[in-house]
């Protein structure tokens, strides 16, 4: 992950996240978004070490980036690999992903997809 999340992370930007994340919700699917989400919510934490935010800041610049592994506009596997990138960044930094984040993953999820 180390590799990827240097090439990914020059493409990470907040307003690029939200951007992205809001445009193409209901394309990429609850669990993707959910998953960026919590990942994003889990960046913001003072009590995320160092290590965990430079891996989940490689996978959300992987999921914004208009350059992927399979183009997003690609019908139904366009995310798959987004997924793959999110949750293998979810699984790295598991212990940091508190249930508040997920409470408000889950929160601005519901808006999203009701």
């Amino acid at each position: 992950m180390d590799q990827d999340s240097s090439t990914y992370a020059k493409d990470y930007s907040e307003s690029g996240f939200w951007e992205k994340t809001q445009k193409f919700a209901i394309t990429a699917g609850r669990e993707v978004v959910e998953t960026a989400i919590q990942l994003y919510y889990t960046m913001q934490s003072s009590n995320t070490p160092t290590w965990a935010k430079t891996v989940i800041i490689g996978a959300l610049g992987y999921f914004i980036s208009p350059i992927d592994a399979i183009p997003d506009i690609v019908p139904v596997v366009g995310y798959a690999d987004d997924l793959g990138v999110l949750t293998l960044a979810a699984a790295t930094v598991v212990t940091h992903i508190t249930d508040d984040v997920k409470a408000k993953a889950a929160t601005q999820v519901d808006k999203w997809f009701g």
